[in-house]
C-alpha cells in the first residue's frame, strides 16, 4: 500500500529535521509531503534541501498561512492525483511520534476500519509534558462533539490519522469549510455520516520541545461555533425526517 505522510508546517524550521529523521527511521517505505505555508523561519527551504537529498520527500509550497485544513486538503488532492494507496495526517513539531505510525497502518491494512486514528484519550494512550489547560481542551473538545455529533470516538480532535484512498474519495471534500482543530472533528463526522467506520489505536502525544504551539484562542472559537452549529443543524433533521416519512 503506497503511502504519502502530510506534514503541514508553518514556522517549523526546528522540528521539521527531527521529524523527517524520525519517520526515514521508523517507517522508511513511507512517502512524505510536506505543505509549507510561506514560512518566513525558512521552514519551506529546508524542505527543499530534504527533498533534493531524498526521493521519498516532496514539497508543496503555498503562498501564505491558509489554515490548517486547507494545507490538508491540498495534501490531500497531491495525494489522490498521485495515485496512493493511504494518506496520513502528521503533525511537523515531533507531538506526534514516528514510531507510533507503522501501528496506525498495520490497523489500517490489518482491519476494515476506513479511519485509523492515533488516540490519547484510549487505554494505553497518552500525553507527555502537557499543560492542563491544554488537555481540558483536547477531553472537552471531543465531549462536545460526542454529545453535539453522536461521534462515538475517544479522541475526536487528534491530529495523527491514516485514511484509505477510498474514504477521502468519498467525502465531499471541497466543501470542507473548516480550517483549525475542528477540521478533525469535521472529518470525523463527514466519514461516520457517509456510513464509513473509524477504529483507534493508542498512541503517546509529546508536547514540542522546538518552536511554538499555534494552539489559538481563535481556533478554539471556531471549533465551538461550528461543532454547535453542525449539532443544531442534525438535530433539526432528526426532527424533520419521521414529519416526513410518517
Amino acid at each position: 500500500m503506497r503511502t504519502l505522510v502530510v506534514v503541514p508546517t508553518y514556522q517549523e524550521a526546528e522540528s521539521l529535521p527531527l521529524l523527517l529523521d524520525g519517520l526515514a527511521a521508523h517507517a522508511p517505505d513511507v512517502d512524505v509531503l510536506v505543505v509549507d505555508d510561506g514560512s518566513p523561519d525558512g521552514t519551506g527551504t529546508i524542505a527543499d534541501a530534504a527533498a533534493a537529498a531524498d526521493p521519498r520527500i516532496h514539497v508543496l509550497h503555498r503562498a501564505a498561512k491558509a489554515g490548517l485544513g486547507g494545507a490538508y486538503r491540498a495534501g490531500f488532492a497531491w495525494a489522490l492525483e498521485r495515485d496512493y494507496d493511504v494518506v496520513v495526517e502528521m503533525d511537523a513539531d515531533g507531538s506526534h511520534r514516528p514510531r507510533d505510525l507503522p501501528r496506525l497502518l498495520d490497523r489500517l491494512r490489518t482491519g476494515s476500519a476506513d479511519l485509523v486514528l492515533g488516540s490519547r484519550w484510549v487505554p494505553g494512550g497518552g500525553v507527555v509534558n502537557w499543560p492542563w489547560y491544554r488537555r481540558f481542551i483536547s477531553r472537552g473538545g471531543t465531549w462536545y462533539a460526542q454529545h453535539m455529533l453522536a461521534i462515538p470516538v475517544a479522541d475526536a480532535t487528534g491530529g495523527f490519522r491514516a485514511f484509505r484512498r477510498e474514504t477521502l474519495e468519498r467525502l465531499p471534500l471541497a466543501e470542507v469549510a473548516s480550517q483549525g482543530y475542528c477540521f478533525q472533528i469535521d472529518l470525523a463526522r463527514r466519514v461516520l455520516d457517509a456510513g464509513m467506520t473509524i477504529d483507534e489505536v493508542p498512541i503517546t502525544f509529546v508536547e514540542r520541545t522546538q518552536g511554538h504551539s499555534k494552539m489559538s484562542g481563535s481556533i478554539v472559537r471556531e471549533a465551538l461555533w461550528r461543532v454547535t452549529l453542525w449539532g443544531i443543524k442534525r438535530r433539526l433533521v432528526r426532527r424533520r425526517t419521521p414529519a416526513l416519512f410518517g
